[in-house]
């Protein structure tokens, strides 16, 4: 792994992929910022020629009086050199303490001359509530001080010595809202500690805080940063040596994880575990070339009278398949954490001459055909209330918010009173444009499921009608002559460096864009020229400066699914042409790429995340039935993880997990484009690499919650953990984890493997993950909405977008997941003889092939049955689900007749009859307390009750896990509540559905059980 030269131009590659002792590919571009991941980071001011953030986040500062000027320096190439006053300094917007725990500020300082009063920074409400570092002599005081106040009261402080004159110094800050603590660092060492304080971080920054840098200072500033984590010590003196040295620190370097949880000694009792006697050995077989599916539970045998559950047992994770490449039989030990149990998996290797995969049994109904109900109580849903935050909000959006930077790429006037998004869509972010796709698609689907109400549906046809007749001018002037007879350039391939400048790059201010549409070759179109993609093809990095790139296929992913899905409600072929001319123009530059770069471009960190386009072009190919199309999907193919190299010699194809310590939504996307091109293709091997990444994420990298991304190692919480089943080892990052929009496509990729596969536990993790995430994910009283989950005790959820006026990729994926919450609840075969019944939601599906409706009737989760009413006739299996968290029985009755129905939780069961007009079933599944354990230290888990996650309500943030003691063979015998209202408390704690907690909340506990 390369050394990076530092230059105060090199803003930073972030990190997810790791060399390991266990041989993990890296990806390309696989740096992060002095040991810390990208997710930490709020904001970075280089301060070399400009006030710009050079990080993702567009938080830019702004230069306020006149006696400034940037100077070169010896150290650090060129600075910010600033004059002693009052009325010149740098401010800073307030959203970079926006959604903020815990902070930490470092940054160097040269010290000109000693002046009254000087700041290095200071961020606050006012003069008397404020959080600041005055430097060297004071009216009252001589020294360094960092002091928090509120209404003139010091709350914290740290005095040490002045800072010396003419030597540059780094000053680190550190406020760690967990531990109470506030530290001071100089030159990476800790000077002072203020400890034991009483605050909280809303109440000193406010709504509208004031953030200023430099003012009344004589002196030179240089790399300003701010994180929202708490630094370590050693984070700290990584960022002050690795200046020093002239370079940007790799991950190699850290010598520790991003931080540390609180350990457990190995004879810890980890739940159940505690009381088994044995665990039982298996026997798997497989085929050669196909590492076997070993299974992650096994049975075990308990203390007399103990009821436990199956064993989670640990396997070993090969990164080849090097075990299985001839017949015959080998073993493979595990181990049960907690305990010295060892079950062995025989494992036999035969041959076989083709390979099994399923057909698509099963379709979905469209959006139009199910309406979500209020509960049977005439109250709305939690689903009604989410969709209804989207749909009120949405129907207000200003559609030339979402073309702005469209017409500014084309270089097209703006309508009157058009206002740009912010965020990852204003003018400079290499992203722009992402929103515009994840928009077409909500109002498509906002449209097909607003029947209800025939203004809100006409309101959104409009929308619709305007972004694509917008979009679809645009897309026909590339390529084209700009005038007649005027020159231009038709050929993808042939994009010429725009005029004037010395090659491509990624230049979008206002100064610096191109606007020569003409030469980007026919049917191109996004928010910006077509150099990212052909930068990506040269080999550029991700990060912010014009040499370098933001995902360019990505935001394109976007931009053609939100086309087809408008395309598939609505007819409208204007936006299938704009699709399929872009689809052109990818398949023309694409089809000219060699093997070689295309494996290096999909493997390069964030520049070659292209989201879902495998799955895209194969959907358009399907639409369109133009095999070309397929043809272009195959080019994204990511080679080293479906199949492990060029030669195809193992990967996710033969069951090898090739991603662990990856981003995991940059890979979840390709998976689930692996699926789409597997039903337009019928390869095998697409089936394979989407059935064996689900098992694996599912089994092996999930949290309670659904997310499965959240790592301390590698550092960022984006990624997967750097080992499979290690979340407490190397997960519950301190900067959040579950990337919102990594569940959504999680559930996407389950939706669409259960239509080929019919398995239970496909609809209950789909369960799991909408009630606990997606539900979970939306403010209270706005469509505001998370980014991460933060899991650690005592932690808040923060929303954010609240206007739809800046958009993140999580807020981006909200908009879709809450205008198609009832997308699952039903599924049918392709005759039309069988209904699937998946989801207990009060809803009203309408069969129009069999004229035959069925309403659901129910307030579950609140209780524990649901009433599905046939209206119309005819003969079809009802399918209805057994999840596999009802243990506690499930009773069926057909017009209030109990049947006589063997139920298993985890199945489905068919009941088979000709259906009159007015027939009833009642399912009753009666709730249990049931437990979700962290796989490698399971005394750290989560309550359920039923499918719903519990989470204790706190009061304050936390270091250690909250402690409860629950009765091993009757988990609820000592829980005290209500499960009407799904509230419960323990030992005088209360707990309620994290899908209804806004406070701060503690998602897993450290259970013991006797």
């Amino acid at each position: 792994m390369n050394a990076f030269k530092f230059s105060p131009y090199l803003v930073f590659y972030f990190l997810c992929a790791i060399f390991y002792s266990t041989q993990l590919h890296a990806q390309n571009g696989d740096q992060i910022l002095d040991g810390i991941g990208e997710t930490g980071l709020i904001a970075r001011y280089v301060l070399d020629d400009n006030i710009k953030d050079w990080s993702r986040n567009n938080l830019h500062g702004t230069l306020k009086g006149s006696e400034y000027s940037f100077v070169e320096d010896p150290v650090f190439d060129k600075v910010l050199n600033l004059k002693a006053t009052s009325l010149t300094y740098i401010t800073l917007p307030a959203a970079v303490l926006n959604d903020i725990e815990s902070l930490s500020i470092s940054g160097w300082i040269y010290l000109n001359s000693e002046v009254q009063n000087a700041e290095f920074f200071n961020f606050g409400k006012d003069t008397t509530t404020q959080f600041f570092v005055a430097l060297s002599e004071t009216k009252n005081e001589n020294g360094l001080v960092t002091r928090l106040t509120k209404n003139s009261k010091v709350i914290a402080e740290t005095k040490i010595e002045a800072l010396p004159v003419k030597k540059w110094q780094h000053i680190t800050v550190v406020i760690d809202f967990p531990a109470q603590t506030m530290h001071t660092y100089i030159n990476g060492e800790l000077a002072k500690t203020a400890g034991d304080l009483k605050f909280n971080l809303d109440e000193i920054f406010g709504e509208n805080p004031k953030i200023t840098i430099g003012k009344s200072l004589d002196g030179k500033l240089h790399d300003f940063r701010i994180y929202r984590i708490p630094l370590s010590e050693n984070q700290i003196n990584t960022i002050y040596n690795n200046s020093l040295k002239g370079e940007e620190g790799v991950v190699n370097e850290r010598k520790e994880l991003e931080d540390d949880l609180p350990q457990f000694p190995k004879d810890t009792p980890q739940l159940y575990n505690q009381f088994l006697t044995g665990v039982f050995d298996v026997t798997v077989t497989t085929l050669v070339g196909q590492l076997p599916r070993l299974p992650r539970y096994v049975n075990g045998a308990y203390k007399k009278g103990i009821n436990g559950p199956q064993v989670r047992v640990l396997w070993p994770a090969p990164t080849d398949n090097a075990s299985v490449l001839k017949t015959g039989t080998y073993e493979v030990t595990g181990n049960v954490p907690g305990t010295s149990f060892k079950p062995k998996a025989t494992v036999t290797v035969t041959t076989a001459s083709t390979q099994n995969t399923p057909e698509r049994k099963l379709e979905t109904f469209d959006l139009s055909a199910v309406s979500l109900n209020a509960d049977s109580k005439g109250h709305s849903s939690k689903f009604i209330e989410n969709r209804d935050k989207f749909i009120n909000t949405l129907v207000d959006t200003n559609p030339d918010a979402f073309l702005y930077m469209f017409r500014n790429a084309f270089g097209q006037p703006q309508p009157e009173g058009a206002e740009p998004l912010g965020v990852w869509d204003s003018q400079e972010t290499k992203l722009r444009g992402h929103a515009t796709g994840h928009y077409l698609t909500a109002i498509a689907q906002a449209y097909a499921s607003t029947s209800y109400n025939v203004t809100l549906q006409k309101a959104f046809a409009e929308k619709i009608d305007y972004m694509v007749n917008t979009l679809y001018e645009l897309s026909q002037r590339s390529g084209k002559p700009k005038t007649a007879g005027g020159s231009f350039v038709s050929e993808p391939t042939a994009v010429p460096v725009a005029a004037g400048k010395t090659g491509y790059d990624s230049d979008l201010s206002e100064a610096g864009i191109r606007n020569d549409y003409w030469n980007w070759g026919i049917g191109f179109i996004s928010a910006y020229p077509p150099d990212q993609f052909i930068m990506l093809e040269h080999g550029a990095k991700y990060g912010t400066e014009n040499t370098k790139i933001w995902a360019p296929y990505y935001t394109l992913h976007k931009i053609l699914a939100g086309l087809m899905d408008v395309y598939e409600v609505t007819g409208n072929e204007k936006a299938l042409e704009i699709a399929k001319g872009m689809g052109d123009w990818v398949h023309a530059r694409l089809g000219q790429v060699p093997t070689e770069t295309l494996i290096s471009m999909w493997n390069t960190y964030i520049a070659g995340e292209f989201g879902g386009m495998n799955e895209a072009m194969a959907r358009l190919s399907r639409i369109t039935n133009e095999p070309r199309f397929l043809e272009t999907a195959k080019l994204f193919d990511n080679i080293d993880m479906f199949y492990g190299d060029a030669q195809h010699s193992h990967g996710l194809a033969k069951n090898v997990d090739t991603f662990r310590g990856l981003h995991a939504n940059q890979h979840i996307p390709q998976i689930v484009g692996a699926l789409e091109m597997y039903r337009d293709s019928n390869a095998p091997e697409y089936f394979k690499v989407a059935d064996n990444f689900w098992y694996k994420t599912k089994n092996d990298y999930m949290y309670s919650i659904g997310g499965v991304a959240g790592a301390r190692n590698p550092a960022n919480a984006e990624c997967f953990v750097s080992q499979p089943a290690t979340l407490y080892e190397n997960g519950l990052s301190s900067g959040g984890q579950n990337e919102t929009c990594g569940t959504y496509n999680m559930l996407k990729l389950t939706r669409n493997l259960f239509l080929y596969d019919q398995r239970p536990e496909y609809m209950d993790y789909y369960e799991q993950g909408l009630y606990n995430q997606i539900l979970a994910s939306v403010a209270e009283d706005s469509p505001a909405n998370t980014y991460h989950i933060p899991l650690r005790p005592g932690s808040q959820k923060h929303f954010g977008n609240a206007d739809m006026k800046g958009f993140t990729c999580c807020n981006g994926t909200a908009l879709e997941s809450s205008t198609k919450l009832q997308n699952s609840i039903y599924f049918k075969n392709e005759s039309n003889t069988a209904l699937y019944v998946n989801l207990y939601i009060p809803s009203t599906l309408d069969w129009k092939e069999r004229n035959i409706t069925i309403k659901q009737v129910t307030t579950f989760p609140k209780e524990d049955h649901t009433l599905l009413t046939v209206n119309g006739k005819g003969k079809f299996d009802l399918n209805v689900r057994v999840p596999g968290w009802a243990t506690g029985g499930f009773i069926v009755k057909i017009n209030g007749k109990i049947q006589k129905i063997k139920a298993m939780p985890g199945t489905y069961i068919s009941i088979n009859r000709t259906w009159k007009n007015g027939d009833t079933v009642e399912l009753t599944m009666p709730f249990q307390f049931h437990l979700d354990p962290v796989m490698d230290q399971q005394n750290i888990a989560s309550l359920f009750y039923g499918p719903v996650l519990l989470a204790a309500q706190e009061d304050a943030p936390r270091k250690d896990w909250r402690k409860i003691v629950l009765k091993a063979n009757n988990l609820g015998e000592t829980i005290l509540g209500n499960p009407e209202h799904l509230e419960f408390t323990i030992d005088g704690v209360n707990f309620k559905p994290f899908y209804e907690t806004y406070g701060r909340h503690s998602v897993y506990l450290d259970v013991a059980l006797e």
